[in-house]
């Protein structure tokens, strides 16, 4: 170095978090989605002792083949590990709960979908990650190319102001036999079990003991595009459900198909259309899209853009015919999430948006129920919960 030059001073190095994945019974591609980051490392897997043999088996499996521990005590491992990140995936019963102790173990939050299925529990999150200062990611698709093309558009002004958005939901997934398929005197399709099995083809998002319909399984993927889209708070919501497509959502009561109508403040009108309208009802994933319109004008977007399409002979029936590309949306939650640690910023989609979102669906659940539209008051964190 020449005696006159000026040293610059070298840049620590980013910090690599230390994470665990705190049950991943249901969607592992959470924790698989975070560690394909480089900031991020998979240092054990995590579960309580009492969960049944087939939820220990899936842990075992995943800590297997990324050669970490398994252990069967949460606590202990997230200290024992000295663990940075707590990535939760277990049934959605057990999502908060999960959520909140590895918080208070000293974990920032990275949690599948839904937020829970309890509002009381919803509640206690909210609190809970707001007294601790924890930084909270719910997952989600928000990075997928359409949607960060789609925000840009919406913020660079093209279209002007947003007047109405409709948002189009439909997974073309199965689950299970069509409905009327039950013979007279079977069983009824129990839930719990459907959703185990169902693991095998990733259709077990609503994987618990208690049932869930569409809304309450995927809601938060498009009203997720819809709070990306605008910071305008849901007043008020109309919706209508029913079993339409599966035996399992009719015998256990819960709609997989559904329309939603929600007014925003300032005017904005929104809907949803959300549905599991079976595998054979589209090539490949289903019909997912955003229609825009503003004061200077409108947009159609398609989630799944780009894509490429790919046909051949003897193609096995379950491939997907139309492939995404360019697809980022794990190394876009994970590097959001990595950078929420650094400054301390709210994540893409934190507690209290995922709160908000569980809310609104809890609304149109009960409009569903009764018929009725039904209002979103707002509520301060000092009455969502006792922190307990």
């Amino acid at each position: 170095m020449s005696p006159t030059a000026e040293a610059t001073p070298q840049e620590a190095p980013a910090k690599i978090f230390r994470c665990a994945a705190v049950s991943a019974v249901k969607h592992d591609y959470v924790a698989r989605g975070m560690i394909s980051h480089p900031r991020f490392e998979l240092v054990v897997v995590a579960d309580e002792p009492h969960i049944p043999d087939w939820a220990h088996e899936r842990n075992q499996a995943f800590a297997d083949e990324f050669k970490v521990p398994y252990v069967r005590d949460v606590e202990r491992a997230l200290k024992e590990f000295h663990v940075d990140v707590a990535i939760v995936s277990p049934e959605a019963e057990r999502h908060c709960d999960l959520s909140i102790r590895a918080a208070r173990a000293g974990c920032h939050i990275v949690q599948d979908k839904p937020l829970t299925t309890r509002r009381s529990e919803a509640d206690r999150l909210r609190t809970e990650m707001a007294r601790l200062g924890k930084r909270f990611l719910m997952w989600n698709r928000n990075g997928l190319p359409a949607l960060v093309e789609t925000r840009r558009l919406v913020e660079s002004g093209e279209l002007g102001a947003l007047r109405a958005v409709h948002l189009d939901f439909y997974f073309a997934k199965d689950a299970g036999a069509p409905k009327g398929s039950r013979q007279p005197g079977y069983p009824l399709v129990n839930w719990q079990a459907h959703q185990i099995a169902a693991h095998l083809d990733g259709s077990d998002g609503g994987l618990g003991v208690e049932p869930m319909g569409e809304l309450a399984i995927e809601g938060i993927y498009p009203l997720a595009y819809l709070r990306a889209l605008t910071d305008a708070a849901v007043t008020r919501v109309f919706a209508r459900g029913a079993p339409h497509f599966h035996q399992l959502n009719a015998d256990n009561g819960v709609e997989d198909l559904a329309t939603v109508t929600l007014e925003l403040e300032g005017g904005l009108i929104a809907s949803l259309a959300i549905g599991r309208i079976g595998l054979a009802s589209h090539p490949s994933g289903g019909e997912i899209k955003l229609r825009l319109v503003g004061t200077k004008g409108a947009a159609v977007i398609n989630e799944a853009r780009p894509d490429v399409g790919i046909y051949y002979r003897n193609q096995p029936a379950r491939e997907p015919r139309q492939r995404r590309v360019a697809v980022e949306n794990d190394f876009l939650l994970a590097d959001d999430f990595a950078q929420a640690i650094d400054s301390g910023r709210p994540t893409m989609l934190d507690v209290e948006e995922s709160w908000k979102i569980f809310r609104t669906v809890e609304a149109a659940l009960e409009s569903i129920r009764t018929g009725q539209p039904v209002a979103l008051r707002k509520q301060a964190l000092s009455e969502s919960g006792d922190g307990t």
